[in-house]
């Protein structure tokens, strides 16, 4: 667990100050859709390319991420090569902790997830949010007991928007 103070927005700053593409997605994006679960990371699915690959270092860096959950130190050269590697990393960074995924379960990546995403202000940001629905799929998809949790409260938050949006 990282011992830095959780500033997600800081975060999503410094992505964005480096021309990051990427979607939010998980204990953040369903609690911007109305889930009262609470997280204590950031969670983001990342275009892959190479040279979206060498901004998300640049900002990696900037953010003094580390590898988490790693008790001695180790060799991690953070670079776009690095990065196209492997598809999941979950970092510690000054700003909290950090999981980027490539390709989330139930979804091919970015370029699927991007075209249903909603850009909302999160604290003056502009941000792209996962759908609703396409969060729910990653949910099921990935089938752990805390996603199955989450299913239960994701459906019942689609249902009241739902109704709301009737009325």
């Amino acid at each position: 667990m990282s011992s830095a103070p959780f500033d997600p927005l800081r975060v999503l700053q410094v992505l964005q100050e480096h021309h990051v593409r990427f979607v939010m997605i998980g204990g953040l994006a369903a609690r911007v859709w109305g889930s009262p679960t609470v997280t204590n990371d950031l969670d983001i699915c990342y275009a892959r390319d190479a040279s979206n690959l060498s901004a998300l270092a640049r900002a990696l860096k900037v953010l003094g991420a580390r590898l988490r959950g790693v008790d001695a130190p180790v060799p991690f050269l953070l670079d776009g090569a690095t990065l196209r590697a492997g598809d999941h990393f979950t970092f510690e960074t000054d700003a909290g902790d950090l999981d980027i995924i490539g390709v989330p379960a139930g979804t091919r990546g970015y370029d699927e997830l991007v075209r249903t995403a909603e850009t909302l202000d999160l604290g003056g940001l502009q941000v792209a949010v996962t759908s609703l629905d396409d969060l729910i799929e990653m949910k099921r998809a990935a089938g752990r007991p805390k996603d199955r949790i989450e299913l239960e409260v994701l459906g019942a938050v689609r249902e009241e928007r739902r109704r709301l949006e009737e009325t």
